[in-house]
């Protein structure tokens, strides 16, 4: 049998394709219809809002609550999207699906209105790559640098001189499945008032190595990753400023064998080993208590001035001066709140979280993860006040939550308030972990969300009564 015609036949098919190919460069592809998700009332943009279709396709609403449709099979067929939102939904038809029915067109433009169902409203996502990734595709946001970091987790925030520092644990990266596990981080100003609102445009100038790629900053000698909490900024004898961290080494699955504190060098930029507290041995037995977590300033009745480590209650306090951070015996132990009482009188178990001085509420207050939460274990966030930092902390008041997926490690932005407004900020690590989601959301998964909580919400109330 001759292999001449098959031969011939699939040069003729590849030549089609080229002329396909021509033909489709020619006459331009075409646009993708332009789907906007806005809140109802606002009108604010809102991120994180997948439309999934019958047969699983999804499509996610970026920082600027854009998507881009042009999936062949949708244009021009009236299609039913379910709308997943995380705290934002649409109504329920007749037989409880929530969703829309939409007829994407080339170039049109369509807009999908959700309904905010949580009390914390959703800013934007800050971390991670294709922040305006469907703005891009409709020709917008075409400015927007990216970062090469496709997720990172569990932040820490201080400022540090006149700008603030951030740091995030592990981090991922395009090149390879195993990212920077010494401490990503960055530089960024601190964000004018009107610039906390969506579509969320914070720009993180993160630390570069030589080759410009994003690095770690706590490359501490030693097996495993290194993992930074509790940093802080504090003066020292002379009077200048010293940034400074607790640190952990890290083996196998999540277990540490090294703690000690680290020092922010400025030269190199990178935080340093300065001391260790404890090193795994048979002898030697892990410190309880350590100026790990989260740090909060505060000055007793006395007028001393402390700084308080927590995660969310505080669990130590050290004097705030670079000498007292350092030396373990000026640190006292305290004793967290074990469980505060929702509105319901049912105990609440914290998990991770944080605490701040509000200037409008003139009370401390708090953010927290529930552990063992009903729609998610690691997903659910409370707010409680208290008159005094170690509590005791009163009623809790559900206001967000996370269907089967985590937000854990929330931290307070208390830079972000303007003066005389009643804005609560906090973010959160978004990601699958610790729960049976087996669908990460698309650029989402394992990044940071900010979110605001309006104190003056009649719904906080029950918190507010005390």
């Amino acid at each position: 049998m001759s292999i001449t015609a098959p031969l011939l036949a699939f040069a003729a098919a590849l030549a089609g394709l080229a002329l396909s190919a021509d033909a489709a460069e020619a006459h331009g592809a075409p646009a993708p219809c332009r789907i906007a998700v806005v809140e109802k009332g606002s009108g604010w943009p809102v991120p994180l809002i997948e439309l999934r279709t019958t047969d699983n396709l999804r499509l996610v609403s970026d920082n600027a609550g854009l998507i881009a449709c042009d999936a062949p099979e949708l244009m021009g067929r009236a299609t039913w999207f379910e709308v997943v939102g995380h705290g934002y939904e649409v109504p329920k038809d007749g037989f409880g699906y929530h969703g829309v029915r939409l007829t994407p067109l080339a170039g049109a433009s369509l807009t999908v209105e959700v309904t905010r169902t949580s009390l914390a409203k959703r800013i934007g996502r800050l971390t991670g790559g294709g922040l305006f990734a469907e703005s891009q595709r409709l020709g917008g946001a075409l400015d927007w640098r990216e970062s090469g970091i496709t997720g990172c987790d569990s932040v820490q925030c201080v400022r540090y001189h006149d700008r603030l520092l951030w740091l995030w644990g592990d981090s991922g990266i395009y090149s390879y499945p195993l990212g920077i596990f010494s401490s990503s981080g960055a530089q960024s100003a601190l964000p004018a008032p009107e610039a906390l609102v969506p579509p969320l445009r914070l720009v993180l100038d993160y630390f570069h190595d030589e080759q410009g790629h994003p690095r770690g900053i706590s490359p501490i000698p030693g097996d495993g990753p290194t993992w930074v909490f509790g940093m802080a900024t504090v003066g020292d004898h002379a009077g200048a400023q010293r940034l400074v961290g607790c640190y952990s080494k890290i083996h196998g699955s999540l277990e540490a064998y090294e703690v000690g504190l680290a020092v922010w060098n400025d030269g190199p930029q990178r935080f340093e080993r300065h001391k260790v507290i404890w090193t795994k041995s048979a002898d030697a037995k892990r410190p309880k208590a350590v100026p790990d977590g989260q740090a909060v300033p505060w000055s007793d009745a006395a007028g001393k001035d402390w700084l308080l480590f927590g995660n969310p209650f505080p669990y130590l306090r050290c004097p705030a001066t670079f000498e007292g951070w350092q030396d373990p015996s000026s640190w006292e132990a305290m004793v967290p709140q074990a469980t505060v009482a929702s509105a319901a009188g049912a105990a609440v178990t914290p998990h991770t979280g944080c605490i701040a001085w509000s200037p409008w509420r003139k009370r401390w207050v708090a953010i927290f993860v529930e552990r063992g939460g009903s729609s998610s274990f690691l997903g659910e966030l409370w707010y409680t006040e208290a008159e005094q930092p170690g509590g005791p902390w009163g009623t809790a008041v559900k206001v967000l939550s996370h269907d089967h997926y985590t937000f854990y490690n929330p931290r307070l932005h208390p830079e972000f308030t303007p003066a005389g407004k009643p804005y609560l900020y906090f973010e959160g690590s978004y990601n699958t972990l610790f729960t049976d989601h087996t669908a990460p959301t698309p650029r989402y998964d394992y990044n940071q969300i900010l979110y605001r909580l309006d104190l003056d919400d009649p719904q906080l109330a029950p918190a507010q009564r005390q």
